[in-house]
C-alpha cells in the first residue's frame, strides 16, 4: 500500500541511514522521486534472480535478507531495520539480486529509483565514501559469518546469535533483556544455519541452564555473561 511520502529532511529514521548527511539539494531530489510503501509481515520485497530497478531504504519495521537452499530451507543472511539500505550492491554491480528479502515485522519502506540513487552517488563524494565503507564492512561481516560457520559449534552460534539480537533489539528489564522481535523458531534457525528442531532443543537447554526464559514466542536473555562465555565472543 502506497503512503503519502514524508520529505526526507523530516524523516526520523534518516539519521540512522547513509543519507544522514546529504545536502538539501539531494534530499529534495530523494523526496521528489521516492515512493513510500507500507509492507505487511510475510510479504516478499524482492526475489532472488530478479533485476533491481532501484534501492530500498527502510523507514520502519524489520526485513530479513535470505537465500533458499535446494532443500527449501531459508538461510538468513541478515536482519535489516530502520535506516538500512537493501539491493544497492546488486544495483551497483549491474547484476540480479543474489538473495531475496521479505518482511518480518510490518514495515514502511522507501523505494528510490536507480537514476535518482546513481545521480546522488556520482555528485556527492561524502556519500560515495560512506557507501563504499558500508560495502567493505558488509564483506567483513560475511567473512566473519563464514568463519563462524566452520569453526563454531551450533550451540556456540546460537549463543552468539542471541547476544547479537539482544544488542540490536533488546529491551532492558533489570538483570534481564527481552529480544523484542517476532522471529519464529524457523527464522532463528535460519539465522544460526541449522535445523529448527536443533534450535528448539538448544533453547530448552539454555532455559534449563537459566541463560534464557520465554515470554510467549519471545526470548528473554537472563545471563549475558554465560551466553558470552559459551559463544566465545566477549571475553568476560
Amino acid at each position: 500500500m502506497k503512503n503519502k511520502n514524508t520529505p526526507c529532511e523530516l524523516c526520523i529514521s534518516r539519521k540512522f541511514s547513509l543519507f544522514s548527511d546529504l545536502s538539501e539539494e539531494h534530499l529534495c531530489s530523494l523526496s521528489q522521486n521516492k515512493n513510500l510503501i507500507t509492507h505487511q509481515k510475510g510479504q516478499v520485497l524482492f526475489y532472488e534472480g530478479t533485476k533491481p530497478l532501484g534501492i530500498f531504504c527502510i523507514s520502519s519495521g524489520i526485513v530479513k535478507v535470505y537465500k533458499t537452499a535446494s532443500n527449501g530451507k531459508d538461510q538468513i543472511i541478515r536482519l535489516a531495520q530502520k535506516g538500512d539500505f537493501l539491493g544497492y550492491t546488486s544495483l551497483l554491480g549491474e547484476d540480479v539480486y543474489s538473495n531475496a528479502a521479505s518482511i518480518v515485522e510490518d514495515a514502511n519502506i522507501c523505494f528510490i529509483p536507480k537514476e535518482t540513487f546513481l545521480n546522488i552517488l556520482s555528485k556527492d563524494n561524502n556519500f560515495h565514501r560512506r557507501l563504499t565503507k558500508s560495502i567493505c564492512q558488509s564483506l567483513g561481516m560475511m567473512e566473519e559469518k563464514l568463519t563462524d560457520a566452520t569453526q563454531k559449534t551450533i550451540r556456540e552460534r546460537l549463543a552468539f546469535t542471541l547476544l547479537k539480537l539482544s544488542d540490536s533489539y533488546g529491551i532492558d528489564g533489570g538483570a534481564s533483556q527481552k529480544i523484542n522481535i517476532n522471529l519464529t523458531r524457523e527464522e532463528l534457525a535460519g539465522l544460526v544455519g541449522t535445523a529448527t528442531e536443533t534450535v528448539i532443543r538448544l533453547l530448552s537447554e539454555f532455559k534449563k541452564d537459566k541463560m534464557v526464559r520465554f515470554e510467549g514466542k519471545k526470548i528473554i536473555v537472563m545471563d549475558r555473561n554465560a551466553l558470552a562465555r559459551l559463544s566465545d565472543f566477549y571475553k568476560v
